[in-house]
């Protein structure tokens, strides 16, 4: 069992110090991926389902996964998750390029297609084509990534006789993550994703998950080069992160667990937090 650290991004550890101080500690604790969560805008008034009050701070993941990257050596960075609809997919190209550049090859790309209508109506994004557009955004993203001459002609996004460089140093890109618990999502998974990530799941969501990922498999083809589907679950609020808890994600097929500490937690407590976690589980 690997274990990565959520929200990396978020909260107390918006700020440049308590994020570098924490980055740097999960490292040390044995830590094998830091992920960064994304929300551009949230509603104000805070509704169902948003997930956060409007004034708490969430900053960019590339950016901060980059500032990440600069104050650790050998720590993955993973975007967790990139709500792909919502960007250009040139422009996340270039920026994820470069913070596989600039970490020397760290970044795990995880994408999702949203759930806060609030937040692609300001943002002008489709809300109702979302799922089309992420399946062409993501095939945009691997075109210009990865072919000597790229090109990609969709119904959302389309280009020809350009070039972006550098490339990501991982080829032929950095690993896809794919998140979301719908049969669409699993599908995605299957034929294009390197991992799946489950949000918020106790070990019998873990299991339906698992399921439905089991049944999409059955379904559709799955490339050959994409390897084996690498699992990664952040367990949800109610569940308590203790040894025999990994064992049984662990049974059912899991290969990350990505921890979630509380949100109330400030640098100390978060340090403690990562500190504990690496003598307890993460170095057993």
């Amino acid at each position: 069992m690997n274990f990565g650290l959520f929200s990396i991004n978020a909260y107390a550890a918006a700020a440049p110090r308590t994020l570098a101080r924490v980055a740097r500690a999960a490292e040390s604790a044995g830590f094998d991926s830091l992920w960064a969560g994304e929300h551009v805008v949230l509603p104000d008034p805070q509704a169902p389902p948003s997930p956060m009050a409007p004034t708490d701070a969430i900053l960019d993941p590339a950016i901060a996964l980059t500032y990440a990257a600069a104050v650790t050596t050998r720590v993955r960075l993973g975007t967790g998750i990139i709500i792909l609809p919502q960007r250009n997919p040139l422009v996340l190209a270039k920026e994820l390029a470069s913070l596989d550049v600039l970490s020397g090859g760290r970044l795990i790309f995880g994408i999702g297609v949203g759930y806060l209508e609030p937040e692609f109506r300001a943002l002008g994004a489709p809300f109702a084509d979302r799922g089309a557009v992420t399946d062409e955004y993501l095939a945009a993203m691997r075109a210009v990534w990865s072919q000597a001459k790229p090109a990609y002609r969709g119904r959302f996004v389309s280009f020809a006789d350009v070039q972006a460089h550098p490339h990501p140093v991982q080829k032929p890109h950095p690993p896809i993550v794919v998140g979301g618990r719908t049969g669409v999502a699993f599908r995605r998974a299957i034929q294009h994703g390197n991992g799946w990530y489950g949000f918020a799941l106790d070990l019998d969501g873990t299991r339906r998950a698992l399921d439905g990922l089991h049944e999409a498999a059955a379904r559709h083809n799955r490339p050959t080069t994409l390897g084996d589907l690498e699992i990664s679950i952040t367990p949800g609020r109610g569940v308590t992160v203790d040894r025999a808890t990994c064992e049984r994600y662990a049974a059912l097929g899991v290969h990350r667990l990505i921890l979630m500490p509380s949100t109330r937690l400030d640098a100390d407590g978060l340090e403690r937090y990562v500190e504990t976690v690496g003598k307890e589980l993460v170095g057993v």
